[in-house]
């Protein structure tokens, strides 16, 4: 427990920014009006993808006798690319409300 204690006092800069972000953010996106909410939901998953480039490099750069980073790493880029491939479906989606519909 005391190392908790000291863990918390020596980064407490760093978890009073993280708490900070979390207000923040959620007082940002409550602002968002509905019909944005989508648009930048979608924008933002498909922006992601450095998730992907960023787990690729850290798999790279494991040792390959390590297997739990490997899993790791294999999980975030597998996550990463769900998250790309949501978005740009979601976008593309929306998209596809706003064409004009052919009359037959």
């Amino acid at each position: 427990m005391d190392n908790f204690f000291q863990f918390f006092i020596d980064n407490r800069d760093f978890i009073y920014l993280i708490i900070l972000s979390i207000f923040l953010g959620i007082e940002v996106i409550s602002n968002v009006p509905a019909i944005l909410h989508t648009p930048l939901m979608s924008g933002a998953n498909a922006i992601h993808g450095v998730v992907i480039i960023g787990a690729i490099i850290v798999m790279g750069h494991a040792d390959s006798n390590n297997t739990l980073a490997m899993i790791l790493g294999f999980i975030a880029v597998l996550l990463g690319t769900l998250n790309v491939v949501g978005g740009f479906v979601v976008t593309d989606r929306m998209l596809e409300m706003f064409k004009k519909k052919d009359k037959k």
